[in-house]
């Protein structure tokens, strides 16, 4: 286990110790520092003994649905985390906007008239053919990226191996496969960045001596995803190379990787709704009474996204805002998990702000 540390400036330095950590809290050299990863760090306040830097990889394993990261050196593993994508949340608020929008426009229409007189609206530009990512793909690429980006803050990385997905046989087309171009360029902003194909993941995890569930991949484990992002960053440690000498040839394996203990996080977005007039179908006394939808912002002070820390009963929930009702009689906060299910509706007294949103839910 090694604890993040960055200098005067806020820039990362190698890990330390948890002993080295707590004696310098308490000698006053160094101070706790927070992020949006709520991952334990601490800032120096005095110049640093040395700026020396060992190699630290970065390994991401892109998924549909779930992404395992994994932060590697040659003698720790330093950060693990399995990511929960946005992939289901937004395509499914893609289709109701697709069916509200025909709705409209099949009320806008008069198909009593011929079809030249008709209240169709003239394309302005050919929408067809674009060089750009879905909204589904690229959320979950804008989150890979958010990670990353977070954890670069953290260590000082200095390579990046992203896992290049090729579907085989019959598949011509697979989500995973969208956008990895698009992804490696805006890593190589960050780092210098590699690809590795699944089979050279597979090989030198199961080398590594850490096995992979596949039974259940929405288990929020290291072993479903994490595992594979920890053995795509010690692939830039590890090489399955040749050999040759005077009787013998063949591959063998050089350098050595230590897999250690390490932070374990389980990473999602908040699912928030955006405000809308109404809900599609309006409330039977409409429009004088037309029931609230959505929005981010509560008259209680709180927002959507918030870290809170809930009470009911005697018993205490932390969770995040994901909404509010408000009625002539009775205001309740509902407070969601990490997954975003709804762990209750609260009275706003007994609500208490934590943390303002990152648009991020962290469970540690």
């Amino acid at each position: 286990m090694r604890v993040s540390v960055l200098d005067k400036d806020g820039k990362p330095l190698m890990p330390t110790k948890p002993s080295r950590a707590r004696r310098w809290l308490k000698e006053g050299k160094a101070k706790i520092v927070y992020n949006n990863l709520n991952v334990f760090c601490i800032q120096l306040l005095v110049e640093p003994s040395g700026y020396h830097q060992q190699s630290i990889a970065l390994g991401l394993d892109p998924g549909k649905k779930f992404t395992g990261v994994g932060v590697q050196s040659v003698k720790f593993t330093l950060f693990m985390a399995h990511l929960i994508l946005p992939f289901s949340d937004v395509t499914k608020k893609m289709s109701g906007r697709l069916i509200l929008r025909r709705a409209r426009r099949g009320r806008r229409i008069n198909r009593n008239v011929a079809f030249n007189n008709r209240a169709h609206r003239q394309k302005r530009f050919d929408n067809r053919k674009q060089n750009k990512l879905s909204p589904s793909i690229r959320a979950n690429k804008e989150m890979e990226l958010r990670v990353t980006k977070e954890l670069v803050k953290l260590f000082p990385i200095t390579q990046i191996t992203y896992e290049y997905v090729k579907a085989r046989g019959d598949k011509g087309f697979s989500p995973v496969m969208v956008g990895q171009k698009v992804m490696l360029q805006w890593l190589e902003k960050i780092a210098p960045t590699n690809a590795q194909e699944g089979w050279q993941t597979s090989i030198l995890r199961q080398q590594l001596g850490l096995t992979k569930d596949k039974k259940n991949k929405e288990k929020q484990t290291p072993e479903t995803h994490a595992y594979d992002g920890i053995a795509l960053a010690a692939s830039n440690f590890m090489k399955f190379e040749k050999f040759h000498t005077a009787n013998t040839r063949g591959h063998h394996w050089v350098g050595d990787v230590a897999i250690t203990s390490a932070p374990f996080r389980v990473i999602a977005r908040p699912n928030l709704f955006r405000r809308q007039l109404h809900f599609e179908n309006p409330v039977s006394d409409a429009p004088k009474n037309r029931k609230r939808k959505g929005g981010t912002v509560t008259p209680f002070g709180l927002r959507s996204g918030d870290l809170v820390k809930a009470e009911k009963a005697g018993k205490f929930y932390i969770g995040w805002v994901g909404g509010y009702t408000q009625t002539a009689k009775t205001k309740n906060v509902s407070v969601y998990d990490h997954n975003w299910h709804r762990l209750g509706q609260f009275s706003p007294s007994k609500v208490q702000s934590i943390k303002r949103s990152t648009r991020l839910c962290i469970k540690p």
